[in-house]
C-alpha cells in the first residue's frame, strides 16, 4: 500500500464517507483448498488466503484471515488471555467443516464459502461477504438477524441500541456536545449483540464500524490495514459475555479507595493560595473531599505557551511540595493534569529534542505543528526513549507526593497524519495512543512504586485499556440538561465494553450556564456513578462549597450519601476486578429477552441491588420507572414497596433522585467521614430488605487497606458474606468472615437494620441468646445491635409476628 493510498483511505474513513463495497461475487469465488487441524488451531487454505481459527476457551474463539502474499501479524494490543486449548471436536464432509468446543461451534460451508458461529445450539452470527479489499480499504462483513440490537463501538451518544449507525473509529474530542455525539474521545472496534455475543476486531488502526447503516442486515468493520483478526465471545447471560470479554482483554485493577470519594476540581486553580483556600472551605463547610485536581495552571500562568513544562510554576506555587504534604496530612490527595504535547516554547522542549522522545516527520526530525495551545511536538509513547522520558517526569513528581494523574488530550487531540512513531504512522497508531500512555504509567508503578495503586484519569483509550487501571471520562460535555441526558448511556455502554469506570464531569463542563437544579440533579446522579468528580470551566463554580446555600446543602447531602455507601461501592469495585462486572449495569442485564429493555438508559442498576432513575429534565415532579420482574423493590428513601414487572409512577423530590432496593438485598453502609483516610467498617450499618417473596438472600462486603495492588491475590483482605433464610415465622440472618492469610481481622460491631417489618417481632436472638432490639413501627424498621468481635460468624434469628409471619 502506498503512502498516498494510505492517507486517502484514512481521510475517507475519518471523515465518515462511505467507500463503495465490492460485489458479493468476490466472496462467492472463494473456495477451500486444504484443511489442517493443528494442536491449538484449525487452518483452512483458500484460493485467496489462509484462515486461522483458534479457540481461547469454550466461549471465545478467534478467526484470522491472512490474504495470499501477506504474513500473519501475531501481536495484539488488546488480548492478554492465553489460549486454554479447550477440548475440541473436528468433523468434515464434502461440503462442510465443523470445529467445536463445548460451547462455541464454528461451521464452515465450503461452497459457497461461509463461516458461521453458534453457541450451545443457538446460532449467533455468520460472515456475509467476509473479508473484502478495495484499494486501500479492507473490510470484514457479517450477516445480522432482522431484530437483533447492537451495542458497542466505544463512547457515543446515539441511543442504547446503536444499530443503524456508521461509526468512525478515530478517537476525537467533541467539545460541548449535548444529547448526541456520534464520535467521542474513546472508540473501540467492538460490537455486542442482544443475542448475547460480541465481535471484537483485534486491530488498532483507524477505520469504521458499520452497524447496519444501509438497512441490509449487515455489520461491517473497515480499516486502512493491519490484522484481519476478530474474536467471537459468547455467554449465557450478559454477565458472562462481558466477563469473558474482560478475561480476554484484561480485568480492571482496583483503584485506590480514595478514588471513590469526592474530588475538588475546576479549570483551574491558578495558585497555591487559591488551592489551599478551596480545601479549607470544604472542611469548614463539612463537605467530604478526598482529592484536589490541578488543571493547566500548575505549570504555567497562562493557558497558552507553557504546555510541556510539567513542573510547578514557582511564582504561583512557591511551596508546592509543602502544599502537597499539607493536603496529604489532611487526608487529601493531589492529582496533576499532564498532556503529551511539548510546546516549542516550553522549558522542556530542547531536552525532549535532545533525548529523541518526539514523533517525527519522514526525515526523522521532530514534527512540529500549531494547535490551540501553541506550536508543539508530541511525545512518542511507542518508543522506549519517549516512555522512559515521560515516566521519569511522573516518578519525580510522585516523589514530591503527587498521588494521581490526569492524562488529557490523549486522543491525541491533534495528530497529523504525516507524523511517524516508533511502531507506525499516526493513523496506524492513533487509536492506541491513550492505551500506550496509560500502560507506561501502569508499568512504571509496577516497576518503581509497586506498593501503590495508580490513579490514571484519561479520556482516550482502546480495547483492554481497563487492565492498566485507566479511569475514563466522557469529555467536555455541555453544561446543560441535554448534556446530562446523554451521560447514563455513555457510561452504561462503556461498562459493557470493559471500561467500568467511565463517568462524567459532574455538573457539566462547557459553557457558563448557572442552573442550580441541573447542578443538583447531576451530583445526585453522580452518587451512583463510578467516580464522583464535579469539574467545569471556572466561570461558574463546579465545587459545591462555592454554590448558594440551598444548592450547597443538597450537594452536601449527595456527597455524604456517596461516602455512606463506600462499603457497597468498594465491593462493586471488587466484583469489577474479579468478574468484569460493570458498576453501572443496563436494564437489559435483568431481562435480556425483554425487547423494551434493549433501548433503556433512563434507569439502570448500580451493582446488583440498587436501581437508579436519574432526573434529567428540569422541573420534574414525577418519574416513570420500570421495575424488573424478578424482584419486588423498595423505595430507598421512603421505604415503600413496589411489585416487580410494573412501570411505577413515582413522585420526585428535590433532595434526591428515585432509587430502589431489590427485595432480599443486603446494603452495607457507614457513617460518612470527611475523607476516606478515616474510613472504617468497624461500625457497620447492615441494611436487609426483608420480603415474604424472598426465601433466601445473600450479599457481601469486601475490605482491604485501600492501597495495596492485588491485595486480594496477596491474601490481604477480609470478605464478609451475608445470608438470609426465611422459613415460616423464622427469619435467620448470618454474617460470616473470610480473612486472607496476610490480613488481621478487625473487631466490628454491626447495627442490623431489617426493613419491611410491619409488626413488632415476637423474639430476637443473637448467636442463640435473647437480644435487645428496637422496632420503629412508622418506618417498619427493626434494628438489632450485634456486638463487636473480630473475624467470627454471627447469627441473628428473628421470630416474626402478625402479618410478617405469613
Amino acid at each position: 500500500m502506498t503512502r498516498n493510498h494510505l492517507l486517502a483511505a484514512a481521510c475517507a474513513l475519518a471523515c465518515g464517507t462511505t467507500l463503495s463495497p465490492l460485489a458479493s461475487a468476490q466472496n462467492a469465488g472463494r473456495n477451500v483448498q486444504d484443511v489442517v487441524q493443528r494442536a491449538d488451531r484449525l487452518e483452512i487454505t483458500t484460493n485467496d488466503g489462509l484462515y486461522l481459527i483458534k479457540p481461547y476457551s469454550s466461549s471465545i474463539v478467534e478467526t484470522s484471515f491472512v490474504p495470499r502474499g501477506e504474513r500473519f501479524e501475531p501481536a495484539s494490543h488488546a488480548v492478554v488471555l492465553a489460549p486454554a486449548a479447550p477440548a475440541v471436536t473436528f468433523k468434515q464432509d464434502a461440503n462442510s467443516i465443523e470445529y467445536a468446543t463445548a460451547g462455541l461451534v464454528v461451521t464452515i460451508t465450503k461452497s459457497p464459502f461461509q463461516i458461521a458461529y453458534s453457541y450451545k445450539g443457538k446460532a449467533l452470527v455468520a460472515e456475509k461477504a467476509g473479508y473484502l479489499k478495495q484499494g486501500a480499504t479492507e473490510s470484514i462483513e457479517f450477516a445480522l438477524d432482522q431484530g437483533e440490537a447492537l451495542y458497542g463501538a466505544g463512547a457515543r451518544a446515539v441511543g442504547m441500541n446503536r444499530r443503524g449507525n456508521r461509526f468512525t473509529l478515530y478517537n476525537k474530542a467533541h467539545y460541548g456536545y449535548s444529547t448526541r455525539s456520534e464520535l467521542l474521545n474513546y472508540t473501540m472496534p467492538l460490537a455486542m449483540s442482544s443475542k448475547l455475543y460480541a465481535l471484537h476486531f483485534d486491530n488498532g488502526q483507524i477505520g469504521t464500524l458499520d452497524f447496519d447503516s444501509k438497512k441490509n442486515n449487515s455489520l461491517a468493520y473497515e480499516t486502512i490495514g493491519g490484522r484481519k483478526t476478530y474474536q467471537v465471545i459468547a455467554g449465557d447471560t450478559w454477565q458472562d459475555v462481558v466477563g469473558n470479554y474482560t478475561s480476554l482483554t484484561g480485568k480492571q485493577p482496583m483503584p485506590p479507595r480514595w478514588a471513590f470519594g469526592n474530588f475538588a476540581s475546576r479549570f483551574g486553580y491558578h495558585s497555591e493560595q487559591e488551592a489551599r483556600a478551596t480545601i479549607a472551605k470544604y472542611r469548614a463547610e463539612q463537605v467530604p473531599v478526598d482529592a484536589i485536581i490541578f488543571d493547566l495552571y500548575w505549570f504555567g500562568k497562562e493557558v497558552k505557551g507553557t504546555m510541556g513544562n510539567l513542573a510547578f510554576d514557582q511564582d504561583t506555587f512557591p511551596t508546592a511540595k509543602k502544599m502537597i504534604a499539607d493536603f496529604q496530612a489532611d487526608g487529601v490527595k493531589t492529582i496533576l493534569i499532564t498532556e503529551p504535547f511539548v510546546l516549542t516554547t516550553s522549558s522542556k522542549w530542547q531536552d525532549a529534542v535532545d533525548q529523541k522522545v518526539l514523533g517525527t516527520d519522514a526525515a526523522g526530525k521532530p514534527l512540529t505543528y500549531d494547535f490551540y495551545f501553541g506550536n508543539t511536538g508530541l511525545i512518542d509513547v511507542f518508543s522506549p526513549a519517549g516512555r522512559d522520558w515521560f515516566w521519569n517526569i511522573y516518578k519525580g513528581l510522585q516523589q514530591q507526593g503527587v498521588a494521581g494523574w490526569w492524562g488529557d488530550l490523549g486522543e491525541p487531540e491533534v495528530h497529523p497524519a504525516g507524523m511517524r512513531h516508533a511502531t507506525g504512522t499516526a493513523d496506524q497508531v492513533h487509536n492506541l495512543y491513550g492505551h500506550e500512555w496509560a500502560k507506561l504509567i501502569f508499568d512504571g508503578y509496577r516497576k518503581d512504586i509497586p506498593g501503590q495503586r495508580p490513579f490514571i484519569l484519561m479520556r482516550a483509550g482502546y480495547s483492554g485499556s481497563q487492565r492498566f487501571g485507566m479511569i475514563p471520562w466522557s469529555g467536555d460535555v455541555e453544561r446543560s440538561w441535554g448534556g446530562l441526558q446523554s451521560q447514563p448511556e455513555i457510561a452504561l455502554q462503556m461498562g459493557m465494553q470493559g471500561a467500568g469506570y467511565m463517568h462524567s464531569d459532574l455538573g457539566g463542563f462547557a459553557g457558563a450556564m448557572l442552573d442550580d437544579e441541573l447542578y443538583t440533579r447531576w451530583l445526585q446522579y453522580g452518587v451512583f456513578q463510578p467516580i464522583f468528580r464535579p469539574h467545569a470551566q471556572d466561570d461558574v463554580a463546579s465545587e459545591p462549597v462555592f454554590r448558594e446555600d440551598a444548592t450547597k446543602r443538597l450537594a452536601r447531602e449527595a456527597v455524604r450519601l456517596r461516602y455512606s455507601l463506600l462499603p457497597y461501592n468498594y465491593t462493586l469495585a471488587f466484583d469489577n476486578n474479579q468478574l468484569g462486572l460493570p458498576l453501572m449495569r443496563p436494564m437489559l442485564y435483568e431481562e435480556p429477552d425483554n425487547e423494551a429493555m434493549r433501548t433503556v438508559a433512563s434507569a439502570y442498576l448500580w451493582g446488583n441491588e440498587l436501581l437508579v432513575a436519574p432526573i434529567t429534565e428540569p422541573g420534574a415532579r414525577r418519574k416513570e420507572v420500570y421495575l424488573p420482574k424478578r424482584s419486588a423493590w423498595f423505595d430507598f428513601n421512603s421505604g415503600r414497596r413496589y411489585h416487580g414487572g410494573i412501570t411505577a409512577v413515582v413522585p420526585v423530590a428535590l433532595d434526591h433522585i428515585p432509587v430502589f432496593v431489590r427485595a432480599g438485598a443486603f446494603l452495607p453502609m457507614v457513617e460518612p467521614v470527611q475523607t476516606t483516610r478515616d474510613y472504617s467498617t468497624a461500625k457497620l450499618a447492615l441494611h436487609y430488605y426483608h420480603d415474604r417473596s424472598v426465601a433466601a438472600g445473600s450479599g457481601k462486603l469486601y475490605d482491604d487497606d485501600g492501597a495495596t495492588p492485588q491485595a486480594y491475590e496477596q491474601g490481604k483482605y477480609e470478605l464478609l458474606t451475608f445470608a438470609s433464610k426465611l422459613a415460616g415465622k423464622e427469619l435467620a440472618i448470618s454474617v460470616n468472615s473470610e480473612l486472607g492469610k496476610q490480613y488481621a481481622g478487625k473487631a466490628r460491631s454491626i447495627a442490623l437494620q431489617v426493613h419491611n417489618i410491619n409488626v413488632k417481632p415476637a423474639a430476637v436472638r443473637v448467636d442463640g441468646k435473647p437480644a435487645g432490639f428496637k422496632w420503629d413501627g412508622a418506618r417498619q424498621l427493626l434494628t438489632v445491635p450485634v456486638a463487636a468481635k473480630a473475624g467470627a460468624a454471627s447469627g441473628v434469628a428473628i421470630t416474626l409476628a402478625g402479618s410478617d409471619a405469613g
